[in-house]
């Protein structure tokens, strides 16, 4: 099975983040300029939350806040999950199905080297089932 380090193989280790004191817009035009859908909320180099473009919608948006007055730590979620690189997908898929997350962040030697999201997990997920059939294949092609 495939290990949260080699997502972060192929994806990079790239973490955009914002400030808690953040307005929501300037998180919004980092994600949108980063083409992503988080970022992880930072106290110096301590994850104080997250915020996703669901935290927008749902405690914005639907609010009546609007996104160029309202801080990030106004909305963003707090209690946030985290993996260790060695970790492998089976436990990540677990996490968003349980904790109903959809992103994690990868913590090594208490610093942080990247983050998954629930998008590049199920990508791992069929890259390694479809490496599997393959190796299957060649294997019963060997034996004719």
């Amino acid at each position: 099975m495939k290990i949260v380090k080699d997502i972060l193989r192929v994806k990079g280790s790239n973490v955009y983040s914002t400030t808690p004191d953040a307005t929501v817009y300037e998180a919004l035009k980092l994600m949108a300029e980063k083409n992503i859908g988080a970022l992880l909320v930072l106290e110096g180099e301590k994850i104080a939350g997250l915020i996703s473009e669901r935290d927008y919608t749902r405690k914005t948006i639907l609010k009546g806040r609007f996104s160029k007055e309202t801080a990030v730590k106004e909305i963003m979620t707090t209690n946030i999950i985290t993996i260790v690189a060695e970790d492998d997908l089976e436990k990540c898929m677990e996490l968003f199905t349980d904790k109903h997350v959809r992103h994690l962040p990868v913590i090594e030697n208490e610093k942080i080297i990247g983050i998954v999201s629930i998008g590049d997990v199920v990508k791992g997920v069929i890259d390694y089932k479809e490496f599997i059939i393959q190796e299957q294949e060649k294997y019963i092609k060997g034996k004719r």
